[in-house]
């Protein structure tokens, strides 16, 4: 049996064990967005330094197709005696880690341990809470759509829900933050923050670093003899990931019938990699490699991909904190310095924070900044 094959088994048998009924049809099971599914001891080693108690979690959200879907995450709160209200609550949006179903954060960690554990113990050592989802099809039952930044949202907005339904010291007060993957899925997640989160939750605002902006344009070109030469290994992956979540998320299109045979083995076995394992796997391909026809002969193809990755311009209802570094070779400056421009032009409440670094660096260099930004908007 196969993993997702015993993710799906286990999700069942896990409604079941919660409802304390045998099996029951689809339309019996509360698949309310943030109900949570099941709890269990997060592993002793992924706890961060300053962490009193931690969980790991399922919970329903909602996918791609815009169905009711699982989701596993976990949540940490910080030593010491909640605040009056309870704690405030980071929703944490992790960086790229993998496809794969044992890629999930609640299972292994973060992808560079040293770097997030520093920085999520930063705010835990603050006075927040955090509720960290892996985000929906990563270790639960169908593929993660990487970088679709709607669903990615609900995730993380329902993280929050399901961690403060099982410990009640959470305050409904919370910002989201993310890194790289998580940046762009944290700026998303702002736009639609109060109205995913519903009156239950108050949304105060959000920090995003390293945020993988107007990505979409990227792929317009994308097709036989482009690019003609190997770029970067973790550039490579990322296209990988990025073909898979929206062969993915659109199947009417039939994204295989742009590829090779082998662009389609190369990304068939992308869906299975965790992102250090893919690096090494897919150092030295050459992209233009991979496609049979060019993207663009989909009809609206950037209307599709703007939908599906593109991260709002307009729309947003509190403050947003964007911070880059300027020597990010994940993701360049103008992805960053692009968005600011565009949500400046709309009118939208943004404030960008550059580094002399790279981009590891950024999110740890960011937090002299971002604390401060975040305490202001719990004040």
């Amino acid at each position: 049996m196969s993993i997702r094959h015993r993710s799906l088994v286990l999700a069942l048998l896990l409604c079941a064990s919660v409802l304390g009924a045998p099996l029951a049809a689809a339309d019996e099971v509360d698949t309310t967005p943030g109900t949570v599914v099941a709890v269990e001891e997060l592993a002793p080693q992924l706890w961060l330094p300053g962490t009193a108690e931690a969980k790991r979690i399922t919970y329903w959200t909602i996918g791609s197709d815009g169905r009711p879907a699982l989701s596993t995450g976990a949540y940490f709160v910080p030593e010491g005696t909640a605040p009056e209200g309870g704690w405030p609550v980071i929703g944490w949006a992790h960086g790229t880690s993998g496809l794969g179903d044992d890629c999930a954060p609640s299972l292994i960690g973060p992808t560079y341990p040293e770097r997030d554990r520093q920085y999520l113990a930063g705010w835990l050592g603050q006075g927040y809470a955090i509720a960290a989802s892996d985000y929906v099809g990563l270790g639960t039952p169908g593929l993660m759509p990487y970088l679709d930044g709607k669903t990615t949202a609900h995730s993380v907005v329902d993280s929050v829900k399901a961690s403060r339904a099982i410990d009640d010291s959470l305050s409904n007060k919370w910002v989201v933050v993310g890194q790289s993957q998580g940046g762009g899925a944290a700026i998303t997640t702002a736009r639609y923050a109060t109205e995913f989160g519903g009156p239950e939750l108050d949304y105060r605002g959000a920090v995003g670093t390293g945020v993988p902006a107007n990505i979409e344009l990227a792929l317009l070109s994308a097709g036989p003899g482009y690019l003609p030469v190997p770029i970067n290994e973790g550039l490579t992956t990322y296209a990988l990931y990025i073909v898979s979540g929206f062969r993915t998320a659109h199947p009417e299109i039939d994204v295989d019938s742009y590829l090779t045979e082998e662009g389609k083995r190369i990304v068939d076995r992308a869906e299975t990699l965790c992102v250090a394992e893919a690096e090494k796997e897919f150092d030295g391909i050459v992209t233009g490699d991979l496609f049979a026809k060019p993207l663009s002969e989909i009809p609206n193809l950037y209307g599709l991909l703007n939908d599906y990755m593109g991260i709002p311009v307009d729309g947003y209802d509190r403050p947003v904190f964007i911070g880059q570094g300027l020597y990010d070779t994940d993701v360049p400056v103008i992805s960053a310095l692009s968005l600011v421009a565009q949500m400046t032009a709309t009118g939208q409440d943004v404030r960008l924070h550059t580094y002399p670094t790279d981009h590891s660096g950024a999110l740890l260099q960011s937090q002299a900044d971002s604390i401060p930004f975040v305490q202001r908007l719990f004040q």
